[in-house]
């Protein structure tokens, strides 16, 4: 028998090959099944633009609240990510007025100031590694100074964040499921303690000013904390490393990164976006892509086979930094698209442009590593250096 014919589709994005760039996977998938049942996920997969964009944007009859179908959720696991409206207004209205009245301007001032010194001194080495010291350390102090309270030490923190996102891949590994609970839960109680002495500034300052007649369950308000702390980390490290790796493994694309940054952003995120998968429950019966969902089934979304669906994107292939318009699902869409998009998109633009314009040698001195991760794709490693290539002496 051939042994092709008998590999787990699924599965098989996790091989290191295929790891490294799942997306002809995505299409032989798009073009064989674009709705299939897997059964080690027990779920149906979407492959298509349309049909996670129609997911997406339905939460009358797709839920991130389980509890609508029958499903018994744990209370530290109900946030703002797991609620659907209208539990989830509150809690996100509260949140989205918090992110409205920070200064950001001054943040995102900050945030260059330190980047560029960051490259800077990483630039007076032979070669660094953009995961470990670039892009972890600048998405920690950024998302933390927004909050308003001090960066955890990275060797805690992230450790713990990787063994939540592990977590995410528990349909198909199992084992990954008790140790990302406990992490969440640990990760939760940090962030609950923000509001026991809460700062005067940041984010956390103003909810803990205003949680008062909100209508939030404080559960709800500490676990949505621990959601922002870490999505907002996770979602603007692994984007940052991802988007570099593409730039310098593409020929020309940090040179050409100068010409469009607003546009070339929004490109990288789709050509290699930090989220790969979603995942809803249908409440009521429902046809997608000809095939009739059923009230209480699992719906997976792939959204990184839908970013490069042909479909929708001219070449999808091709990473192309004028691409315009660009209604990528990166971060997903309808009530619960990514409340920090518009900062880890800042974030990044920053940090480009920085070693476009100051470092424009920047390259790479091994092949990008990529951590295990279906649902968050992101980078393990990923060393190069700036520095200027040695010419030849002249005779």
């Amino acid at each position: 028998m051939d042994q092709a014919a008998v590999v787990d589709p699924i599965l098989d994005l996790a091989r290191p090959s295929v790891l490294r760039n799942p997306y002809p996977a995505y299409a032989r998938l798009r073009e064989n099944s674009p709705v299939f049942w897997h059964e080690l996920l027990g779920s149906w997969v979407l492959t298509r633009h349309a049909d996670c964009l129609s997911v997406l944007t339905d939460s009358a009859r797709f839920a991130s609240d389980w509890r609508r179908a029958g499903e018994d959720i744990p209370a530290p696991l109900l946030s703002v990510q797991t609620l659907d409206p209208p539990e989830h207004t509150a809690i996100r209205h509260l949140l989205l007025d918090g992110f409205r009245a920070q200064d950001r301007q001054a943040l995102y001032d900050a945030m260059e100031r330190q980047a560029r010194e960051l490259l800077a001194e990483l630039a007076r080495r032979p070669s660094f590694d953009v995961v470990g010291e670039l892009a972890e350390p600048l998405a920690l102090r950024f998302v933390t100074t927004f909050l308003g309270v001090p960066a955890p030490d990275l060797a805690w923190f992230v450790p713990m964040s990787r063994t939540v996102v592990d977590g995410m891949d528990a349909g198909l590994w199992p084992e990954k499921h008790e140790p990302a609970v406990a992490a969440r839960a640990e990760l939760a109680d940090y962030a609950g303690g923000w509001l026991a002495g809460p700062p005067k500034g940041g984010l956390i300052g103003y909810v803990a000013e205003h949680a008062e007649g909100s209508g939030v369950d404080p559960s709800v308000l500490r676990n949505s904390l621990r959601v922002v702390l870490h999505a907002g980390y996770e979602s603007a490290s692994r984007l940052l490393g991802n988007a570099v790796a593409a730039l310098l493994t593409s020929p020309g694309a940090l040179a050409a990164f100068r010409a469009s940054p607003a546009t070339a952003v929004d490109e990288l995120i789709r050509y290699d976006a930090p989220v790969q998968a979603d995942a809803r429950v249908c409440v009521t019966d429902t046809e997608l892509g000809g095939v009739t969902v059923r009230a209480g089934d699992p719906v997976t979304l792939l959204l990184g086979a839908a970013n490069h669906d042909p479909l929708r994107f001219t070449r999808p292939s091709e990473l192309r930094l004028d691409r315009a318009p660009n209604p990528h699902l990166g971060f997903g869409r309808g009530a619960h698209a990514c409340l920090g998009a518009s900062m880890a998109i800042r974030l990044t633009g920053s940090v480009l442009t920085t070693l476009a314009t100051d470092h424009p040698d920047a390259r790479p001195v091994a092949e990008p590593e990529h951590r295990r991760n279906l649902t968050l794709r992101g980078l393990d490693r990923f060393e190069i250096t700036v520095r200027p290539r040695a010419r030849g002496r002249r005779n």
